[in-house]
């Protein structure tokens, strides 16, 4: 695991698959995703603080994959939409990606996850909730990816989560294996209009300044 400062009080926790982030606020820590379920153990060694909240931007084993067993540990919040929350619970089997042609073959090369044990969803939110983070964390409905994927919007610090709805692999782009393409498109669309600094993906490097316009460039080129 590589530990990336992106800002004083943001970390970005980067495993072989997709990402983790921390935020800190005082002695209070807020982990945005979990990696896939071997990454309990490396996040802990970078806990300095209490982890107060576990948000889960989707259900999929690379960000809900550790949930399970750091919230059992250390008596976190689990957030996460409202339609995610059954398939995090593992009462409901979550929808999978329709490929795109080009897609194919990417996917059929990755590996496959380990399956995520089912988590206890403790809050579950909407769009337009706010998070007690990070001066308040604007919950953002992004479906596409999957029906309930969120993105975090942090408008004091001009930061943007955008857990899967974007990816920043070589250039700032659409996320891959979505569920509704037409919908992702329209959900990058509505990032694309905050007003951000900084932004990060669950795949790919940080924006730290400049990202609003990285991402209107990849809206503008998302057909």
């Amino acid at each position: 695991m590589d530990v990336i400062e992106v800002l004083p009080r943001l970390r970005m926790l980067r495993f072989p698959v997709g990402a983790a982030y921390l935020w800190r606020d005082d002695d209070e820590l807020t982990l945005i995703d979990t990696g896939t379920v071997d990454c309990a153990a490396k996040i802990e060694e970078v806990l300095d603080g209490e982890l107060r909240r576990i948000v889960l931007t989707h259900w999929h084993g690379d960000h809900m994959g550790s949930a399970a067993e750091l919230a059992a540990r250390h008596g976190a919040e689990v957030v996460a939409h409202r339609l995610e929350a059954l398939v995090i619970r593992g009462e409901a089997a979550g929808a999978p990606p329709v490929l795109e042609e080009f897609e194919v073959p990417i996917r059929a090369a990755l590996p496959p996850l380990p399956p995520a044990p089912p988590c206890r969803v403790d809050r579950e939110v909407e769009d337009g909730d706010v998070l007690e983070f990070g001066g308040g964390a604007v919950v953002v409905a992004v479906p596409g990816h999957t029906d309930g994927s969120i993105a975090l919007h942090l408008p004091g610090p001009r930061a943007l989560f955008t857990g899967d709805a974007v990816a920043n692999v070589g250039q700032t782009m659409l996320g891959v294996f979505n569920n509704d393409r037409t919908r992702a498109i329209e959900s990058l669309h509505r990032l694309a209009k905050l007003g951000v600094d900084t932004a990060v993906f669950g795949h790919g490097d940080p924006i730290s300044h400049g990202a609003a316009a990285a991402l209107q460039a990849a809206a503008a080129s998302a057909v």
